[in-house]
């Protein structure tokens, strides 16, 4: 199957199919913010301003990582692009493994958002293959403010023909840092970071993390749909693989990373909790494209916006100026999420 058709089936299964985690949640339900009954605030003084791979949101949300590499990706990330242009967020396109193939549907999208922040997107395995000349091509053919590298060997090893070789992640990641003219986010896909892989990442003085946590679309779910028989047992005893989003976060908060809490985010509650663990931001993709199954641009942005006062009246009634106060308020946390607690 081409690439062209394996982008199109991920549009379809993340719209349409059964891709949730079974059992495994984000644990962000296991996450309490205190109230505060008097906040001595203006709900619209509410500075919601923060930093990701150093560009400035005007609100703590970035449209995730979701298509490219189809003719299909081309509307959709154009309006999707357009409305993160509109509120201020950032946007990140899907993988651009494509473009190292020649294919470019989907990756152009400055002319309707020529201020937004652009996060550019090759898995490690491609990046590790490909020269340093090869992926600055790819930044500026997209014009990308920072590329994201993403690790997803969980999805690869359950993907017919998928990657099995994934040495050398380290070093690729020290020779993008020394030679990259944009700045350098690893990510996940879907299966989150332990703070092990998170001190080595900041020791090698990776600046950003997109913590991509179990406890929403199953990526392993996503090939297994895709899997020849064999695979497919496979993809079933691993589907609900991985570390939850709100415990990825938790785990990486306190080593000079600035984190974007991806993976399960639905509301704006979620990434107000995962700001309080320690994110900079928070960033959705699968009720993203539903909305825009939905409704297209229009309902996006309606969905965006609810959102963003969703953040909003939390930091009120946590007495949250900022996002620096949001992210030192004291929490509760359940005896599940203190279980993957560091301290």
């Amino acid at each position: 199957m081409s690439i062209s058709n394996r982008k199109a089936d991920h549009i379809d299964l993340c719209i349409n199919g059964d891709v949730d985690f079974k059992s495994k949640t984000t644990l962000f339900e296991d996450v309490e913010l205190i109230h505060n009954p008097l906040p001595e605030l203006h709900i619209n003084e509410i500075d919601l301003a923060t930093e990701f791979a150093g560009k400035k949101l005007k609100a703590p949300l970035i449209i995730a990582a979701m298509t490219g590499g189809v003719e299909r990706a081309d509307k959709i990330n154009k309006d999707l692009a357009s409305v993160a242009e509109e509120l201020g967020l950032g946007f990140g396109f899907g993988s651009q493994r494509p473009l190292l193939q020649g294919i470019t549907a989907g990756y152009q999208v400055r002319d309707v958002a020529p201020t937004a922040l652009l996060l550019g997107n090759i898995a490690m395995v491609q990046a590790r293959d490909a020269s340093t000349e090869q992926l600055e091509e790819i930044i500026r053919f997209s014009g990308v403010d920072a590329l994201c590298v993403h690790l997803n060997p969980a999805m690869e090893v359950i993907q017919s023909g998928g990657d099995e070789d994934f040495r050398g992640g380290y070093d690729c990641i020290a020779r993008l840092l020394s030679e990259l003219s944009v700045p350098l986010v690893i990510k996940e896909t879907g299966c989150g970071f332990p703070r092990s892989t998170g001190q080595k990442l900041a020791k090698l003085g990776v600046k950003w993390l997109d913590s991509s946590g179990a406890g929403g679309t199953s990526w392993v779910a996503v090939e297994t749909h895709r899997a020849e028989a064999k695979q497919r047992v496979i993809g079933n005893r691993f589907w609900d693989w991985g570390i939850p989003t709100a415990a990825t976060v938790l785990q990486n908060q306190n080593l000079g990373l600035g984190i974007c809490a991806t993976g399960g985010m639905n509301d704006g509650l979620m990434v107000a909790k995962a700001i309080a663990l320690g994110a900079s931001c928070g960033g959705m993709a699968r009720p993203v494209l539903k909305a825009y199954a939905l409704g297209g641009k229009t309902l996006v942005k309606e969905f965006l916006e609810q959102t963003i006062q969703e953040i909003r009246i939390a930091m009120l009634l946590t007495g949250s100026a900022n996002i620096s106060a949001l992210q030192k308020q004291d929490l509760i946390l359940g005896s599940k999420i203190e279980r993957w607690n560091h301290r």
